[in-house]
């Protein structure tokens, strides 16, 4: 793997107390992080797009990417374990999912943002009678009281759908968070058995 791969994606450990905390802070700051803004330029087309980062085959950790630049939120490749069961392979099916989803929302969401901020600003400013750039080629911009009248009327309008998205990432946490103990679960369960000789089985939750 070159060095210049390493520079973008870190490795995460896969200790349970890093399972759990990533998920935690991202539910806790699902609103407050998310921020709609973005100087780049927004394509429809770019929208999933997500990085192509492969781990080595011997990786044994989670890897975390920089930022997307429009969704602002960092990729994750999952580890697969060699001897994965089924169970864990689940959580890590959904997990990943909750990721592309999540991913996938905030980049069209941002999207939206930045095209109806730059609307929003060119029909202020025509209404001044102004261009969209001074005479020394700059771009203008409104004041904090002027843009406090779009950033209002934006989440006015998207109330319901950020009421449906924290309602189905509340839903999809509490599912990975029951798989995980699951998990968890099991893992100590098989630690057990392989101590004691124990019958293959196993408990049924």
């Amino acid at each position: 793997m070159s060095g210049k791969t390493t520079g973008y994606f870190l490795r995460r450990s896969l200790c349970p107390c890093n399972l759990l905390g990533p998920l935690h802070m991202r539910r806790i700051s699902a609103n407050a992080s998310r921020r709609c803004s973005s100087s780049e330029p927004t394509k429809q087309g770019n929208s999933v797009k997500r990085s192509q980062f492969i781990p080595a085959a011997e990786s044994k950790h989670d890897w975390v990417g920089p930022p997307h630049r429009l969704s602002n939120l960092r990729p994750i490749i999952y580890h697969i374990p060699e001897n994965e069961t089924e169970l864990e392979k689940q959580l890590r099916t959904l997990r990943q999912e909750t990721e592309d989803w999540n991913h996938a929302f905030w980049t069209n969401q941002n999207i939206t943002f930045n095209k109806e901020k730059d609307a929003f600003v060119l029909s202020q400013l025509k209404e001044k009678g102004l261009t969209e750039r001074d005479e020394k080629g700059r771009k203008r911009a409104l004041n904090s009281e002027e843009m406090a009248v779009f950033y209002k009327h934006f989440l006015d309008e998207n109330c319901i759908r950020h009421a449906n998205y924290n309602k189905d990432w509340y839903r999809r946490n509490f599912t990975i968070t029951l798989l995980m103990g699951r998990v968890a679960f099991h893992s100590v369960w098989r630690t057990l058995a392989e101590r004691r000789g124990w019958k293959k089985g196993g408990p049924t939750t």
